[in-house]
């Protein structure tokens, strides 16, 4: 009888030795292409983590919408069912109106005013705005500058009038389009390009990163460099699941994740001219440079949506971003 426990507590004791042993499994979900930054960022988390972390993690990546389009993945990392995704900042109203800062049109002057921005005491502070929700902020990722595109030149807000665009599901975007006009549809990012195919909608905005590897530029006949606003992402995490991590295994994600994002920020930098210029080479759609006249009158028309969303968003928050074009 004793032999028999004894053998029985050493098989339960290997058994249980081999699975604590088991990597933690991470997925991280997104919705675009390996090759724009986000993609690239991601895969390098993957190969950072598990060279820091070796045996003790294991990153399983998925992009374009494979695991869940951006519709869902918010609620499946609240669930569980996936560990880290990185939604487009205009994605994170209902958690806290303060991130929708990051929306409001030609509030940067350039990328590397958001970096400042974002690097800000009140830039690092807003990756901590959700966690009461479960939300963990893990840092910011670039996509780009937006630039317009329709099938129609908009050299004027006027000639927005009555076009229907494609936004994300943000207030913000919703009245910077009603601002000159516009018609508004919010789409899932997957739907875009069926929507510009078949006139569903009438024009967008997007980096070039995503116009190129989505190919809307097939689908549009005119894009207008007008930079008037920002796509970047948050990289979030469940913040429970973030807290109970053995703290060595926290450690090496957080420091994985830190030169993850430098790496794809890099990219971002390095791709945006790159993307462009592949866009302007396939010579589907035209890319319409805009004056500085232009892009005056388009930031007079849509900068009553500061205005609009100023109480909800902080005034202190709008003019740290200001601040930072200095």
């Amino acid at each position: 009888m004793l032999l028999r426990t004894l053998a029985f507590a050493a098989v339960f004791a290997v058994a249980h030795a081999t699975a604590w042993a088991q990597p933690i499994v991470i997925k991280y979900s997104h919705v675009v292409a390996d090759q724009t930054p986000k993609g690239q960022a991601a895969l390098k988390f993957k190969e950072l983590a598990e060279k820091k972390l070796p045996g003790k993690v294991e990153v399983q990546v998925f992009p374009n919408s494979q695991l869940f389009g951006d519709g869902k993945e918010m609620e499946a990392l609240l669930l569980g069912d996936v560990q880290i995704i990185a939604p487009s900042l205009a994605k994170f109203a209902k958690y806290t109106p303060k991130l929708q800062v990051f929306d409001l049109p030609f509030l940067f002057d350039d990328i590397a005013a958001v970096d400042r921005f974002q690097s800000s005491p009140k830039g690092r502070e807003l990756l901590d705005s959700m966690t009461s929700k479960g939300i963990q902020g893990l840092g910011y990722l670039h996509n780009g500058m937006k630039q317009l595109s329709a099938n129609k030149p908009l050299r004027t807000p006027a000639d927005a009038s009555g076009l229907k665009y494609r936004i994300q599901a943000s207030d913000v975007l919703e009245a910077q389009f009603k601002a000159v006009g516009g018609n508004p549809q919010k789409l899932a990012f997957a739907e875009v390009y069926q929507a510009l195919q078949t006139g569903v909608v009438d024009g967008t905005e997007n980096p070039w990163s995503n116009i190129y590897t989505k190919k809307f530029h097939e689908v549009q006949k005119y894009i207008m460099e007008s930079n008037h606003g920002l796509l970047d992402y948050m990289v979030i995490t469940n913040a429970g699941w973030w807290k109970q991590l053995p703290a060595d295994v926290r450690k090496g994600l957080s420091e994985a994740m830190a030169e993850s994002i430098a790496y794809g920020n890099k990219v971002a930098f390095d791709e945006d001219a790159n993307f462009r210029a592949k866009v302007i080479a396939d010579k589907k759609a035209e890319v319409l440079p805009m004056t500085k006249e232009q892009l005056g009158q388009w930031r007079q028309a849509m900068k009553p949506v500061w205005a609009k969303f100023e109480r909800d968003i902080g005034k202190d928050i709008i003019d740290a971003a200001l601040a930072a074009n200095n």
